[in-house]
């Protein structure tokens, strides 16, 4: 599904990226874990086209995508859910869904798909979107991405400034869509929503990725969770 292969990414002068390379199979759940600042939103900055790459291969169903302006590598099928949210808050619940719709009729069943996911966004459809919670407005934002109907859905740091109850709620929704069969790389501090989605973990420090395996040798490995994920 998505086979990133010696990504090297810069902004300006700074090398942010050093040979980054991961997958993500289909069907399969990927995380990306790692601490503020090594360079985890941007290699999916680097993947949807925001910040490409100077070298390296992004393939997308054996595509190369990396050159692709942003709109197209969306349309091809990669949904995100960006860090921060950016919903647009003067914006009905309904209306922020619509945005991100695509396929014309098809878009209402899509719709309905979202509100069953949460149907706290149902509830609060006319409202606007700056008058939800935290937790609604990730909601939302996993809805609008959802919308586009996406074969590979990107989430950065969704469970970031969530009560622990909305987190087990993103959580049991990323669980249920990998079920269905989506695709997804999710980019976590929070360790155990990661190793609760994830099929794969990757870690990443400084720009590398030092660290790959199962959720289950990870959990395993204090030396890793201590030097790279601050866990003690």
């Amino acid at each position: 599904m998505l086979d990133v292969e010696a990504v090297q990414t810069y902004y300006g002068d700074s090398h942010i990226l050093h040979g980054v390379s991961l997958t993500v199979a289909p069907g399969e759940a990927v995380a990306l874990l790692g601490r503020n600042g090594v360079g985890k939103t941007t290699l999916i900055r680097s993947i949807v086209g925001f910040t490409p790459p100077r070298a390296g291969i992004v393939r997308f169903h054996g595509r190369e995508i990396q050159r692709w302006p942003a709109y197209r590598i969306a349309r091809e099928g990669v949904g995100l859910v960006p860090q921060g949210r950016r919903i647009f808050a003067p914006l009905s619940v309904t209306e922020n869904l619509e945005l991100g719709a695509r396929g014309g009729a098809a878009a209402v069943g899509r719709r309905d798909n979202v509100y069953a996911l949460f149907p706290r966004l149902r509830e609060r459809a006319a409202q606007g979107g700056g008058t939800l919670s935290g937790g609604e407005q990730q909601m939302l934002a996993i809805g609008r991405a959802l919308m586009t109907d996406p074969r590979l859905l990107l989430l950065d740091e969704p469970s970031e400034g969530l009560a622990p109850i909305i987190v087990r709620e993103i959580g049991r929704v990323l669980v249920r869509l990998k079920g269905e069969g989506l695709s997804i790389l999710l980019v976590e501090q929070n360790v155990p929503l990661a190793l609760r989605v994830a099929d794969r973990v990757y870690v990443m420090s400084k720009g590398q990725i030092v660290y790959h395996g199962s959720p289950a040798d990870l959990d395993a490995n204090e030396d890793v969770k201590r030097r790279f994920l601050g866990i003690s």
